[in-house]
């Protein structure tokens, strides 16, 4: 479990494919002291777990089911992702509780600049659309954030400044 507050943002060093499998290599761009092999760590909200650490970096598995359900399959070598170590029960609930089982993809129909922040749109699968509230919330790429409103296939989140400088989202746009 994270609460959708991400921790930083990492770069992807390393992608082995072997059949419809990933090994995933991950250099954390700010101090990742303390984890170790076994734990959960969630990468773009895909909760994994880390195999090992080496040199500054660490490892994950990634099944194809995972792949088939995420948009993990999509990331490349030097692209940035956004991390969260896994909660401890002593920790703040800062965010909301996420599990990093994810339910689907969507994809960006609208981004838009409104004085400090940003608006953006997200297109799912209807299936997904019935657990998708307004006032809800629902994380992307493992950012907690609040639903605005849902119309259809679509919601709609606000990105405040402060999200957009410590993840990953505003590249979406």
């Amino acid at each position: 479990m994270v609460t959708g507050l991400v921790e930083g943002i990492g770069k992807v060093k390393e992608i082995t494919l072997v059949r419809d499998e990933m090994t995933l290599t991950v250099v954390p761009l700010f101090d990742f002291h303390g984890s170790r092999t076994g734990e959960s760590v969630s990468v773009n909200g895909v909760c994994l777990t880390i195999t090992s650490m080496r040199q500054g970096a660490f490892c994950a598995d990634v099944s194809g089911e995972t792949l088939s359900r995420t948009t993990l399959g999509r990331i490349r070598v030097s692209d940035e992702v956004n991390l969260e170590r896994a909660l401890r029960l002593t920790d703040r609930l800062g965010g909301h509780l996420v599990s990093g089982h994810i339910d689907g993809v969507g994809k960006v129909i609208r981004s838009e600049r409104r004085q400090r922040s940003w608006l953006f749109r997200f297109e799912v699968d209807g299936k997904i659309m019935k657990y998708v509230v307004e006032k809800g919330s629902v994380a992307v790429d493992g950012i907690s954030l609040t639903v605005n409103r849902c119309q259809g296939k679509s919601f709609e989140v606000n990105i405040i400044p402060q999200t957009g400088r410590e993840t990953t989202i505003l590249r979406r746009s």
